[in-house]
C-alpha cells in the first residue's frame, strides 16, 4: 500500500467476526483433528451483473452491520507496464488529485466528512481503491468514483506533484531501508524475465522520465469499463445500487483492446546471489524460490508447509534459528502467490556478533530437513488450525469480505466457498508437505540475498524485521 487517505479514526464494526469466533472455535480445533466443517458462507449469495459496456459489478447484501464496503478493483498493476515502470502505482495517487468536477483531494475530504474510509493500493497484479461508508452515503461514492474514472485531471502540474510525492516514498520505504532494498533485489534476482521483475513503485530513472503523453494512454486503456470490477458488500439494497451504478457507470468508455505485458517466467537453472552493501546495524538473509501461481493444485500445501516453515515464533526457522541457535534475531515468510507465478520466500536478521554465513547454514538446512522428514501430526494440525482461523476472519467486516471476493474473482475469475476452501486445506497430508518442500525449495531453484554493511564502514542504519 502506498497512499494513504484516512479520515475515520474510529474501527468499523467487527461485531461478525465475534460472532463467529465464538461459533466456530470449538469446530475449528476439531478441524485440526480432521474433523469435516461445514460453513455458511455469506459470499454464496453474491450478485454477479455486467452492463453493455463491460463493467462487472459484484454486490452482495449483508445487513449485520449498517456498513457499507465499495472497491473498485482495476484489472492493471505493475506487470502491464512497458515504457515506464511505477506508472500503474503514480495512478494511484493522481486519482486522488481531482477531475473536472472535484477538486484535488476534495474526493477523500468528501467521503471522510461523513464518517468514511477511503484508502488505495497497487500490486503486481491489480489497483483497488476502497472506501467504507453508511448506506446514505454509498450514493455519494458511486458519484465520486465514476466522476474520477470518466474526468480524471491528468495534467503536467499533476504529474509534477505526483513524481515528487512517489520519488519520496521510494526513498522512505526502498532506498533507505535495508529491508526495502532487499526484497527488492530479491524480486529481480528471481523474476528476471518476467514483469513481476520489476518494483511496483517503479525505478526511479522511470519515474523521473514518464511524460503525461505516457499517462494519458495508460490511463484511457487500463481504466476502462470492461477493465474495472466493482465489488459492493454491505448494507444495500441490490436492485437500488445496481441502478446507480447504471446511472454513474454506464458512460464509463470500453476500451477496444487492452494489452497485456508478454513476458513470462522461465526455468532458472541455478542458484542466484546478490550482495547489497549497506551501513544496517544487522546483516540481513533473504532467500526466495520460485513457486506456483494462485489457484494451484499445490498452494494449499505450500500454504500449510509455509505456516510450519516460517509462520511467526513457534515455527521451525524461528525456534532454530533465534531461540535454539540464537544466531538470528527473527525469522519469518511465506508463501506469495500471484496471479502469473509465485514466489515462496524467508529472510532472517542476523543477531549482533553472529556470522551471516552461520545463519545462512543452519536457514537452508531447515527447509532441508522438510524436505527429508514428514512433519508431525501436531505440526500439521496446528498449521490447518491457523489458516482455518484466517479464512473466517475473512467474514469479519464488509470490507475484509469485499477484499476476499475481489481477489478471488480478479485472479481466479470465480469466488470459491468457505466449504471448499476449508476442505481442500483439510486434505493436505504430511507426505504433501514433504513433497512441495522437495519439489519447489531446492538449491537450482533459489535466490539469495545478503545485505551487509561494506567493508570499513560503521554500521549507523537499525533495521528490524520487513
Amino acid at each position: 500500500m502506498s497512499c494513504f487517505h484516512d479520515s475515520m479514526r474510529r474501527a468499523l464494526p467487527g461485531i461478525r467476526f465475534l460472532v463467529w469466533a465464538v461459533l466456530l472455535w470449538p469446530s475449528l480445533q476439531m478441524l485440526g483433528a480432521g474433523m469435516a466443517l461445514a460453513v455458511d458462507d455469506p459470499a454464496a449469495d453474491l450478485q454477479e451483473t455486467v452492463l453493455p459496456n463491460g463493467l462487472t459489478i459484484l454486490t452482495l447484501e449483508d445487513h449485520s452491520t449498517p456498513v457499507v464496503s465499495f472497491q473498485m478493483w482495476v484489472r492493471v498493476g505493475s506487470k502491464d507496464e512497458t515504457f515506464y515502470t511505477g506508472i500503474a502505482h503514480l495512478f494511484e495517487h493522481m486519482m486522488f488529485k481531482g477531475s473536472k468536477q472535484i477538486e484535488p483531494e476534495e474526493h477523500a475530504r468528501l467521503v471522510g466528512a461523513r464518517g468514511g474510509r477511503i484508502n488505495a493500493y497497487t500490486t503486481r497484479d491489480v489497483t483497488v481503491y476502497h472506501e467504507d461508508v453508511t448506506a446514505e452515503s454509498l450514493p455519494l461514492v458511486l458519484a465520486l468514483e465514476a466522476e474520477r474514472v470518466k474526468n480524471l485531471d491528468i495534467s503536467e502540474e499533476t504529474l509534477e506533484s505526483e513524481r515528487e510525492v512517489v520519488l519520496e516514498e521510494r526513498r522512505m520505504r526502498t532506498e533507505d531501508r535495508p529491508g526495502g532494498l532487499a526484497f527488492e533485489a530479491l524480486a529481480a534476482l528471481s523474476w528476471q524475465a518476467h514483469p513481476y521483475h520489476s518494483p511496483v513503485i517503479g525505478w526511479r530513472a522511470d519515474i523521473e522520465a514518464v511524460t503525461v503523453e505516457a499517462c494519458r494512454a495508460f490511463f484511457e486503456t487500463y481504466y476502462s469499463a470492461n477493465n474495472i470490477v466493482l465489488v459492493i458488500v454491505g448494507d444495500l439494497d441490490t436492485a437500488e445500487t445496481l441502478a446507480l451504478v447504471e446511472k454513474e457507470f454506464g458512460a464509463v468508455r470500453r476500451a477496444e483492446t487492452i494489452p497485456r505485458n508478454p513476458g513470462k517466467v522461465v526455468a532458472q537453472r541455478g542458484e542466484r546471489r546478490s550482495t547489497i552493501h549497506y551501513p544496517a546495524r544487522i546483516p540481513l538473509l533473504y532467500g526466495a524460490w520460485h513457486a506456483p501461481k494462485a489457484d494451484d493444485p499445490d498452494g494449499d500445501a505450500l500454504d500449510v508447509a509455509s505456516q510450519i516453515l516460517s509462520a511467526g515464533r513457534s515455527s521451525r526457522l524461528y525456534r532454530r534459528l533465534v531461540y535454539e541457535e540464537e544466531q538470528a534475531l527473527y525469522a519469518e515468510g511465506g508463501y506469495w502467490a500471484l496471479q502469473e507465478a509465485g514466489l515462496f520466500f524467508a529472510v532472517a536478521g542476523v543477531r549482533p556478533g553472529a556470522e551471516i554465513g552461520q545463519v545462512e547454514t543452519l536457514f537452508f538446512a531447515e527447509i532441508e530437513r522438510m524436505a527429508r522428514e514428514e512433519v508431525s501430526e501436531s505440526e500439521l494440525a496446528k498449521a490447518k488450525r491457523q489458516l482455518e482461523v484466517g479464512l473466517v476472519q475473512g467474514l469479519a467486516t464488509a470490507h475484509s469480505l469485499a477484499g476476499r471476493i475481489g481477489n478471488e474473482y480478479v485472479f481466479l475469475g470465480r469466488v470459491r466457498s468457505l466449504d471448499e476452501r476449508l476442505a481442500s486445506i483439510q486434505a493436505v497430508t504430511a507426505a504433501d508437505v514433504k513433497r512441495v518442500i522437495g519439489r519447489y525449495l531446492i538449491q537450482d531453484n533459489r535466490s539469495v540475498v545478503q545485505v551487509i554493511s561494506p567493508p570499513e564502514t560503521e554500521t549507523v542504519q537499525a533495521e528490524g524485521s520487513p
